[in-house]
């Protein structure tokens, strides 16, 4: 057996779903939340959290409550920034 075979998709190449980042969620994702680190990233830098709708809030709060949160954007049907 290959590793691939265990995705799900018989090892075929294609596009993987984009999931939520909240640990053990595995929901599909809706919006990409932007931030960085000051301490050690550039201020341009963006690193991006993904999060279905149920977990929105609670990313959010946790990058803002740490002043890493920049924004947070729609994510597309294609799975890339609109």
């Amino acid at each position: 057996m290959k590793i691939l075979d265990l995705t799900g998709n018989g090892g075929a190449p294609g596009p993987a779903e984009a999931v939520c980042s909240r640990k053990a969620c595995r929901h599909g994702a809706e919006w990409q939340l932007l931030w960085n680190n000051p301490k050690i990233h550039t201020p341009e830098r963006r690193k991006i959290w993904l999060a279905c709708g149920e977990h929105r809030a609670w990313l959010e709060d946790y990058l803002q409550t740490r002043g890493l949160w920049k924004d947070t954007v729609a994510l597309n049907p294609a799975g890339r920034a609109s």
